[in-house]
């Protein structure tokens, strides 16, 4: 028996054009860990939330095909119902929690069950440790979390309903790398959840716990559905093309195949593919030819830039602090230059959103100073700047805000490839695509010296967060001042000239991110870690004198 079953399933949501999805033929085998890829807008989420009724009892659609559980219809119990089968974690976390305290929000699911006082006590306990959240936690409101903490609350909620099977919406999207790590433990733990069902796109450091990938083409069909090493040494390329994310160690594999030098076996980590390096394979002609393939990797992958215009915004010995509350950064000295990015590192609540909000002028400071105009924020949640009744309205309001109102928002809509989705409501729009659009605005609006980016990619598939990073380099080449918030390490060590680690109420660290990411002390007091590719920087640093390109 399959724990979880879709049989021709397709949903279409009212007044669409077309099927968000389908049709869709799915099962996930007891035991089984299957990640769910493919664009924005392919219907992964759909998918989804179908499993357990919410869509349609609580999302309106029309669903065809059949969905089981354990067998079961899925329509013959209420969503509620299947609480004790299905633990959900929804993309945005906020979607799961209540505002109550974070001990209170962990034991919702289990009250609601009617589980003893003395067992939901314990488990509360574990959920805290097996996601390493502090006991402290337990008496602040989730309301007042930073979005990663919210998201690590939403997740100790779900963790705690000991339901079988775990369905997973980008789980980690909003999280540090050290906070990721554990996540993606508990994932693969065989001792934990019976079945699991994953969407995420930080995919190095997961695939190697991955039974199964199920992949969906912009249609919203399965495009394939096989294990993870074949699949990416079979198809990685075709999915690089539909903007459909593979993971990093994917890419070298296909540059050492180009020249002959492909493992016998398809590699699932970083560590399979350097294997073959210090095997037979790795020596005389052969290690010189993986030599420069390596370092062709790598060059492609690290800042190579200078930067320095004159300075556009600082702060100086300043005292930050959110809207409400206490506040969380002191003595802090900062500043950010034309033509340069920024990013600013750090472990989930250490006051990086604060920080910015602070450089931009948008939040006053307790103390200190701060020179220079007013900065652009898109945030951590696009949906916090999205008001219009459609995408295409969403850059018009963008522009006459900005005293523009002459200006073309198709080009801006062409530029961004929404121009297929500028008469839809924003709000129909996939969590990837708000966030484009948020991004969208912010360009269109075009007036702002200082540009702030809190996760910019956070939900975006492949194609989203190169369009993005590009975004970002030719605003950079324009002399914008660019501040980047980021978990992902990968696009801290590709976009960024410098970094800022903020850690423990203050600045810790600042330099190279790919320097930062080599300290190890760094990385623990920041729950930083170093990027995916740095299996590879260490092999290099075995078989050739260290490059000054990546220090």
């Amino acid at each position: 028996m399959t724990h979880a079953q879709w049989e021709g399933v397709s949903i279409r949501y009212p007044f669409a054009p077309r099927d968000a999805v389908g049709p869709v033929d799915l099962a996930i085998a007891p035991g089984e860990r299957v990640l769910l890829l493919g664009p924005s807008g392919s219907g992964k989420s759909s998918l989804m939330l179908a499993l357990t009724g919410l869509i349609p009892s609580a999302v309106p659609a029309i669903v065809a095909g059949t969905i089981r559980l354990n067998g079961a219809l899925v329509s013959s119990r209420s969503p509620a119902q299947w609480a004790d089968t299905v633990a959900q974690y929804f993309q945005n976390a906020d979607e799961t929690l209540c505002g109550m305290r974070v001990g209170e929000e962990i034991a919702f699911a289990l009250e609601n069950r009617g589980v003893p006082a003395g067992i939901i006590e314990r488990k509360i306990g574990e959920v805290l440790e097996g996601l390493g959240l502090p006991q402290e936690w337990l008496a602040r409101r989730s309301a007042a979390m930073s979005g990663g903490e919210r998201q690590l609350v939403a997740l100790a909620a779900v963790m705690a309903q000991e339901a079988p099977i775990l369905v997973a919406d980008e789980p980690t999207s909003h999280l540090s790398p050290t906070a990721t790590r554990q996540v993606h433990e508990l994932l693969a733990n065989r001792q934990g959840f019976e079945g699991v069902l994953v969407i995420d796109h930080r995919l190095d450091g997961l695939i190697d716990a991955i039974d199964r990938v199920v992949v969906l083409s912009v249609e919203g069909r399965v495009l394939a559905d096989m294990a993870p090493g074949p699949l990416f040494r079979e198809r990685g390329k075709d999915l690089e093309r539909q903007g459909i994310w593979r993971p990093a160690f994917s890419a070298l594999d296909d540059m050492l195949g180009a020249v002959g030098l492909a493992s016998e076996h398809p590699p699932v980590c970083f560590a399979d593919v350097i294997e073959q390096f210090s095997a037979g394979r790795g020596k005389g002609a052969a290690r010189e030819a993986a030599r420069v393939v390596a370092r062709r990797f790598v060059e492609r992958r690290i800042n190579q830039t200078s930067a320095g215009g004159a300075i556009v915004a600082a702060l100086h010995e300043a005292t930050c602090a959110p809207p409400i509350g206490r506040a969380v950064l002191h003595d802090v000295s900062l500043e950010v230059r034309a033509g340069e990015v920024l990013g600013l590192l750090g472990p989930n609540g250490a006051g990086k959103t604060t920080l910015a909000a602070s450089l931009a002028g948008v939040l006053r400071l307790r103390a200190g100073r701060r020179f220079g105009p007013m900065g652009a924020i898109a945030f951590q949640n696009p949906e916090a700047q999205l008001t219009a009744g459609t995408v295409r309205e969403e850059i018009l309001r963008a522009q006459a805000d900005a005293g523009r109102p002459e200006a073309d928002a198709g080009a801006v809509l062409e530029r961004w490839n929404f121009m297929p989705l500028a008469d839809r409501h924003p709000y129909e729009l996939s969590f990837g695509q708000k966030r484009r659009l948020a991004l969208a605005a912010l360009d269109a609006g075009d007036r702002w010296p200082l540009l702030i980016f809190d996760e910019p990619f956070s939900g975006l598939d492949a194609a989203g967060a190169d369009q993005v990073a590009r975004h970002i380099e030719a605003l950079k080449a324009h002399g914008k001042a660019i501040m980047l918030i980021t978990h992902d390490m990968d696009m801290a060590v590709r976009l960024c000239d410098r970094a800022a680690v903020i850690a423990n109420g203050a600045i810790a660290a600042e330099g190279r991110p790919i320097d930062l990411l080599n300290d190890p002390q760094i990385i623990a007091i920041a729950g930083l870690a170093r990027p995916s590719f740095a299996p590879v920087l260490d092999w290099l640093a075995t078989v050739e004198r260290p490059l000054a390109a990546w220090g």
